[in-house]
């Protein structure tokens, strides 16, 4: 389970993608420490179920407030 990365790590492999082109985009810190212990870039998104205050120890490229912020931001940074 999360924070393990297998999960992360095995869909990686099953797609192709490297480490460093992927991104996990996630609600609660157990997503953003599993991005970070496969090697990999995260964002964070405040409307689900832990805190976003939480999020900022855990390096994410961004916190989106809601969907529109986090389609605004995937459209010009992803």
């Amino acid at each position: 389970g999360k924070p393990d990365p297998q999960m992360l790590n095995e869909l990686m492999l099953e797609f192709g993608v490297e480490p460093e082109r992927t991104l996990m985009i996630g609600d609660t810190t157990h997503d953003l420490q599993m991005a970070l212990n496969a090697g990999c870039a995260s964002v964070g998104v405040s409307y689900g179920a832990h805190q976003p205050d939480a999020f900022q120890a855990l390096n994410p490229r961004f916190v989106g407030h809601s969907v529109r912020e986090l389609h605004d931001w995937l459209r010009f940074n992803a």
